[in-house]
């Protein structure tokens, strides 16, 4: 698959562009994980130093995490919203994304250790990524989670 990445503050990310990773965002975490009370639109994709990673297949969002700055959710960069959709399972494009948001983390915010809330299933996914897991397993909107560090 043909992708154009982007690593974007939230003011460069177009109308358009939001509009597209927040409907991925609605399909993936309320329609196929069936949690329609998923609070997704909290207020923070435009708080602060918020970034987004897209990844375009021409103009259609496939794939897209967030960071969240410091102080957003925390004293140290927080990642989350990562979301591949369904077309871009399989090929790498999840681990590209990752690939990208932490060279992105390692742009903006460089050598700050780096958190995240991972759904348990995906703990080994996170971990090639050089995430470990923290503190016990709980329930999300019904979906185990962990919390995982990647030390600077």
């Amino acid at each position: 698959m043909d992708l154009t990445w982007l690593g974007l503050h939230h003011r460069d990310v177009t109308g358009r562009q939001m509009h597209d990773l927040l409907l991925l965002r609605h399909e993936v975490f309320v329609i196929e994980q069936d949690c329609p009370a998923y609070q997704d639109i909290d207020g923070l994709d435009v708080a602060g130093d918020t970034h987004h990673v897209i990844a375009l297949a021409g103009s259609q969002v496939v794939a897209t995490a967030r960071v969240l700055s410091p102080g957003l959710s925390g004293p140290r960069p927080r990642i989350g919203r990562v979301t591949v959709a369904p077309v871009g399972r399989g090929d790498g494009v999840g681990h590209e994304l990752m690939r990208r948001t932490l060279g992105l983390c390692e742009r903006v915010w460089p050598d700050q250790e780096l958190k995240l809330s991972a759904q348990a299933h995906l703990e080994g996914y996170y971990a090639r990524h050089g995430f470990a897991a923290v503190g016990e397993v709980y329930l999300e909107d019904d979906i185990p989670h962990l919390d995982m560090v990647r030390p600077a």
